[in-house]
C-alpha cells in the first residue's frame, strides 16, 4: 500500500473528471439509470453529511476521499457558521461529520457544540488512532461529554487484513482506541453513548451478511480484546478514488463493475441514503452524498449549489430534487445494498429492474 494519495502520486486518477470518464466509459456496464428504470429524487433532508476536508493521519488503501497527512483541504469557519445555520434554519435532525479525519479540522469541536445546542444528534465518523495522536487526548472526553455518536472503521478483527489495508500498526491503535472509548462507557451495555464500527472489504468483493459478520465481530473482540460495541455496519467499496484505481493496477476493475451489475437488487433502491441526506463539501459545495461529493457530481437545479446561498426557496428545492447519479451507484444497490448506515435490505437476493 502506497503512504502517498494519489494526487501527490501524480495519478490521473486524482481527478474527479478522470474518474468519472473512466467509469461511464466502460461499455459493458449499463448506465445506471437503465436499471433503475427512471431517475431518483430526494423525499426530504434528515441528515447533513458534512465532510469538513481531506486531512487526515492515515492514508488507507480503500479510501474513496483520497485522504491523507499531505492534503491541505479543510473547512473554514465560515462555512462551519454557515452549516450551523442551516441546521437551524431546516430543523434537520442529524449532522453527519467526515473528513478525513474529521477530529484534525478546527471547526470540528464547533461543530459538535453547536448541533448539539440545537439538539441534533451528531456522528463523528472516526478513524479510531485519531483519538490517540498527541495533541488529541481530551478528544474522547470531549465526545462523551457531548454523547457524539461514534462511527469508527474497523474493516476486519484479524490485524493482518486491517494493517494491510489501512497501514502497519493500525490495528493495534485501533484496538487501544476502543479500549479506551469503552472505558468511557461508549458500546458497553446499559450506555446512552453509541459507538459502531464499520466493515468494509479489504479487496474486490461484496460484503458478508451484516448480522452474521456482526456476531462474528462481537465474538472475536470480546475474546481476544474485552471488547464491546453497539453495532457494526456492511459498506461495499465504491470503485472511485484509491479503491478505483487499486482495481486498475490489479486488471479487477471490469471483474468487480460486472459484479456490481449482477448483484442490482431493487429492494434497495427504497433506502439509499441520498434520498434523504444532503452532502456538503469543505467549501460549502452541496452533493446528493458524500461519494458524488469526490466525483464533484454537484446537486440538480440552478443556484443551489453553496451552503452559504440557500434560501428557503432553494433550500424546499433540495428536498425534493432529482438525484445525480452514474455507474459508481452500482455500488450502493448490489447485495443487500450500502450506505452509511450499513446494509439497506435483510435480503441479499439478486433482482432484476424495477
Amino acid at each position: 500500500m502506497s503512504e502517498l494519495t494519489l494526487l501527490r502520486q501524480g495519478s490521473p486518477l486524482a481527478d474527479p473528471a478522470e474518474q468519472v470518464r473512466f467509469l461511464e466509459a466502460s461499455e459493458d456496464v449499463p448506465p445506471f439509470s437503465t436499471k433503475l428504470g427512471g431517475r431518483l429524487h430526494a423525499r426530504g433532508i434528515e441528515t447533513l453529511q458534512v465532510n469538513v476536508g481531506r486531512v487526515c493521519n492515515q492514508t488507507c488503501g480503500h479510501c474513496h476521499v483520497d485522504a491523507g497527512p499531505d492534503r491541505r483541504e479543510s473547512m473554514s469557519e465560515e462555512i462551519a457558521e454557515a452549516v450551523l445555520s442551516l441546521l437551524s434554519r431546516a430543523k434537520i435532525g442529524t449532522l453527519d461529520i467526515t473528513g478525513g479525519a474529521p477530529e484534525m479540522n478546527p471547526q470540528f469541536r464547533r461543530l459538535v457544540t453547536g448541533a448539539r445546542q440545537l439538539g441534533c444528534r451528531v456522528i463523528d465518523r472516526c478513524n479510531l488512532t485519531i483519538l490517540l495522536a498527541p495533541g488529541y487526548e481530551d478528544l474522547p472526553e470531549f465526545l462523551a461529554e457531548n454523547e457524539v455518536e461514534i462511527v469508527a472503521s474497523l474493516p476486519c478483527y484479524l490485524e493482518e487484513n486491517v494493517d494491510r489495508q489501512r497501514g502497519d500498526r493500525v490495528f493495534q491503535r485501533s484496538i487501544q482506541a476502543l479500549q479506551r472509548m469503552n472505558q468511557l462507557g461508549y458500546g458497553v451495555s446499559d450506555s446512552s453513548l453509541e459507538l459502531s464500527l464499520v466493515y468494509n472489504p479489504v479487496g474486490p468483493s461484496r460484503p458478508p451478511d451484516q448480522s452474521k459478520l456482526e456476531a462474528d465481530y462481537r465474538r472475536e473482540l470480546q475474546q481476544r480484546y474485552g471488547i464491546q460495541f453497539t453495532r457494526l455496519y456492511t459498506i461495499t467499496n465504491m470503485p472511485i478514488s484509491r479503491f478505483l484505481a487499486d482495481l486498475v493496477a490489479r486488471g479487477r476493475y471490469e471483474e468487480y463493475m460486472q459484479r456490481l451489475v449482477e448483484t442490482f437488487n431493487s429492494s434497495t433502491i427504497e433506502g439509499l441514503m441520498c434520498r434523504t441526506m444532503l452532502s456538503v463539501d469543505w467549501q460549502g459545495f452541496l452533493y446528493d452524498c458524500d461519494f458524488n461529493q469526490m466525483l464533484n457530481l454537484g446537486v440538480a437545479g440552478q443556484g443551489c449549489g453553496n451552503v452559504r446561498d440557500l434560501d428557503d426557496e432553494k433550500l424546499e428545492r433540495l428536498r425534493t430534487r432529482p438525484i445525480v447519479t452514474g455507474k459508481h451507484c452500482y455500488g450502493c444497490t448490489a447485495g443487500a445494498g450500502s450506505s452509511c448506515q450499513g446494509s439497506l435490505s435483510t435480503s441479499d437476493s439478486i433482482e432484476g429492474t424495477p
